[in-house]
C-alpha cells in the first residue's frame, strides 16, 4: 500500500503557481487546565483566561460537563450558537473526543484503569462501556456539525496493545483479526461521520493501535480506506518511537486533518532506551516537554504542513514533567504565533520570470524547429493509493 502525502506532478502540463494555505493559531487545548477553581471550571471564564494568553481558538475537551452539555450540543444547534458566543470571541477549533474513543476498543488487561473514563454506573461492564463510547462518539460527531467544525480528534482504543513486542511469539492470524475486530467497532461511528460530514482525526499514540504510519495504514485498509479515517499530527509521539516525524507529513500529508503541538526530547542512556525501563517522566528518557524545551524541529514541521496544504489549527496541547502548567500555556502563544507562516502572494523569483515559448524553447536547448510531436500512446494506469 502506498501513501502519498503529495500527488506527482504530470511534466506535460504547464507550471502553475497555486496559492498555499495558511495555518490557523494560535489555539489552545483545554483538557490539561481544566479545573474545579476559577478561572478554569468554566467555559467563559477560560476562554478569558486563554484569550488574555494571545490565543484565537480553543479546543474543547467534549467529555467534561464543566464547559459543555454534549448531549445538548448534538440535538441543538440553537444551544451550539449559545456555546460559541461564551468563547470571548475565541474559534471552537475541535471538539475533542480522545476519552470516547479510547473506550471503543479495549483489552481486558487495561478494564479498570479506563473505568474511571466511563460513567460511575458502567465500570466492571466492559461490553456497556463500550457501547456507551459509540454512542458518545456518534454525539461528538452531531455536536461537531452542529458547531460548524469538519473533524474531532480522538483515540482508536487498543485490542493489540499487550502483543506490541513478538514474544511470546504471536500466532498467525492475531494482528489481523485484532484490526479487523477494530474497524468492526468503528464502522457504526465513521458510518455516523460520513453521514454528517465530519472526519476523524485519530491521535497516532503509544497506548493506542494505531500509533504510527504502518498501523495506521493497517487502520485504513480494514476500514475499507474510508476517507472519513485521518490524523491528529502530534510531533511528540514520534520524537519518542525515533521516527521520521517529517517525513511523515510528506507521506500522510492528505490525511493530517489536526495538528497538536506539543513538543518532546528522547534522550537514550545506558540504562533505558526507547521502553523506558518503568521510570517515572522524570528519569526516563523518553518526556514530553513545553515548547521549545524538546527536541521537536518545529521550523520543519510548520514548513512542510504548509507544503502539504494543511489549512486547520495550530493547537497547543501541553504536557511536562518539569514546567509549570501557566508558564507552559503562556509560553505556548507567542511559539506557535512565530512559527506560523504567511503563505507567498508570488513567486520569490518572479521578476526574472518569462511566459511560455515552445520555439525559444527549442532555441534555449540548441534545437531545431520541428513540428509538434505526436501525443504519446496512453498508458494503462498503476493501481496505486494516493493520500
Amino acid at each position: 500500500m502506498l501513501f502519498l502525502g503529495v500527488p506527482a506532478r504530470d511534466s506535460t502540463l504547464p507550471v502553475m503557481i497555486l496559492p498555499m494555505p495558511q495555518i490557523k493559531g494560535p489555539a489552545i487545548f483545554l483538557a490539561q487546565f481544566m479545573g474545579d477553581q476559577a478561572p478554569f471550571n468554566s467555559l467563559p471564564a477560560i476562554t478569558k483566561w486563554a484569550k488574555s494568553l494571545g490565543y484565537k481558538g480553543v479546543q474543547l475537551p467534549s467529555w467534561d460537563s464543566r464547559i459543555m452539555d454534549l448531549a445538548k450540543a448534538a440535538e441543538s444547534k440553537s444551544y451550539c450558537d449559545d456555546l460559541k458566543g461564551k468563547t470571548n470571541g475565541l474559534a471552537i477549533t475541535e471538539l475533542a473526543s480522545h476519552l470516547q474513543g479510547q473506550l471503543v476498543a479495549s483489552h481486558p488487561a487495561f478494564d479498570t484503569m479506563f473505568d474511571v473514563f466511563a460513567p460511575a454506573s458502567l465500570r466492571g461492564d466492559p461490553a456497556a462501556r463500550a457501547e456507551w463510547a459509540t454512542a458518545q462518539m456518534k454525539l461528538v460527531i452531531k455536536a461537531s456539525r452542529n458547531l460548524g467544525l469538519p473533524v474531532s480528534p480522538s483515540f482508536t482504543g487498543a485490542l493489540l496493545w499487550p502483543f506490541i513486542y513478538p514474544w511470546p511469539q504471536r500466532p498467525a492470524g492475531l494482528v489481523e483479526e485484532g484490526f479487523a475486530e477494530l474497524a468492526r467497532r468503528w464502522k457504526p461511528i465513521l458510518d455516523t461521520a460520513e453521514e454528517y460530514g465530519v472526519d476523524l482525526a485519530y491521535e497516532l499514540h503509544p497506548g493506542e493501535d494505531v500509533y504510527d504510519g504502518a498501523t495506521f495504514e493497517r487502520f485504513v485498509e480494514a476500514c475499507g480506506g474510508s476517507k472519513r479515517v485521518n490524523i491528529n499530527y502530534d510531533p511528540s509521539h514520534f520524537v519518542l518511537q525515533c521516527l521520521d516525524y517529517v517525513g511523515f507529513i510528506d507521506l500522510y500529508g492528505n490525511r493530517i486533518k489536526a495538528f497538536h503541538v506539543k513538543d518532546a526530547e528522547f534522550r537514550p542512556s545506558a540504562k533505558a532506551g526507547v521502553y523506558g525501563g518503568y521510570l517515572g517522566w522524570k528519569e526516563r528518557p523518553g518526556r514530553f516537554r513545553s515548547l521549545g524545551d524538546g527536541q521537536v524541529d518545529f521550523k520543519q514541521v510548520f514548513t512542510r504542513l504548509t507544503a502539504v496544504g494543511y489549512s486547520s489549527w495550530a493547537v497547543l496541547e501541553w504536557e511536562c514533567c518539569y514546567k509549570d502548567a501557566a508558564q507552559g500555556a503562556a509560553e505556548g502563544a507567542p511559539f506557535i504565533a512565530q512559527h506560523l507562516i504567511d503563505v507567498p502572494k508570488k513567486a520569490f523569483d518572479d521578476f526574472a520570470g518569462a511566459g511560455s515559448d515552445t520555439a525559444r524553447n527549442r532555441q534555449i536547448l540548441g534545437l531545431s524547429a520541428v513540428a509538434a510531436a505526436p501525443a504519446p500512446e496512453k498508458k494503462k494506469k498503476r493501481s496505486r493509493r494516493a493520500w
